[in-house]
């Protein structure tokens, strides 16, 4: 069940970044950083990290202290196929595959496993947007 982006932010309050790090020039951390700029309540996951900035970074979904709303995907497309397996038995309802994330086997996974999907969105330029509208959490 594909989803929009705007609504998804406007529906959503925790989030967990899969591939979230601590090099600025990645768009692990952009997104990551975005997210946490506009009030979301943000985890980080990555077993290479124990912290990004001042914020955990945890080793896996399944170690997060809450289940999130949203998980982003910011990993190669098929090591998403396996975050939705895991995703759909932890009850985590929506995935967003930014640009380079997606595959079409990952689409049909969340079909498959009736999750909500975002697909080749770009979670910046999203959450800006949002913002821009006055939807900015604060």
């Amino acid at each position: 069940m594909i989803s929009k982006p705007d609504e998804v932010l406007r529906n959503s309050k925790i989030f967990a970044v899969i591939g979230a790090t601590r090099n600025r020039t990645k768009y692990g951390f952009e997104i990551f950083r975005v997210l946490t700029d506009y009030g979301y309540k943000i985890y980080a996951v990555n077993p290479n990290y124990n912290s990004i900035e001042e914020y955990p970074c945890y080793p896996s979904r399944a170690e997060l202290p809450e289940k999130p709303d949203v998980v982003v995907t910011v990993v190669p497309p098929d090591v998403t196929e396996t975050i939705i397996e895991e995703a759909h038995r932890l009850s985590i309802p929506t995935i967003w595959m930014p640009p380079g994330s997606v595959s079409a086997a990952a689409v049909q996974k969340c079909e498959d496993c009736r999750l909500e999907h975002v697909d080749e969105a770009c979670v910046i330029l999203a959450v800006k947007l949002q913002g821009r509208k006055g939807h900015e959490r604060t």
